[in-house]
C-alpha cells in the first residue's frame, strides 16, 4: 500500500532533485522515494549501532568467535576416485 506524502522543499533543492530525476531517466517522486528509503535505512542502521553500543555481546554470544578463524579447509581431493567422481548415478 502507498501513502500520498506532500512536504515543502527549498526551490534549489526542488530544481537539484528534478534535473537528477531527468540525468537519471525517472520521475522525480520515485527519485524522492528512493531518496527517502535510503535515509530511513540509514537512520535505522545508526540506531542499531547505538543499540549495540549501548548493550554489547554478553560472552554467551561471542561463544564462536575463537572458531572464526579456522583457516583454510583441509584438501580432500586425494579421496576422490580418478576421474574426479562427482557422479552421483
Amino acid at each position: 500500500m502507498t501513502v500520498m506524502l506532500s512536504f515543502r522543499a527549498d526551490e534549489d533543492d526542488a530544481k537539484e532533485a528534478e534535473r537528477w530525476a531527468k540525468a537519471l531517466g525517472v520521475q522525480r517522486s520515485e527519485l524522492l522515494r528512493d531518496a527517502l528509503r535510503y535515509h530511513l535505512a540509514r537512520l535505522r542502521a545508526e540506531a542499531d549501532a547505538k543499540a549495540y553500543s549501548a548493550q554489547p555481546f554478553t560472552v554467551g554470544e561471542t561463544a564462536f568467535d575463537a572458531a572464526d578463524d579456522w583457516g583454510p579447509a583441509e584438501d580432500w581431493s586425494d579421496w576422490l576416485p580418478p576421474g574426479g567422481g562427482h557422479d552421483r548415478a
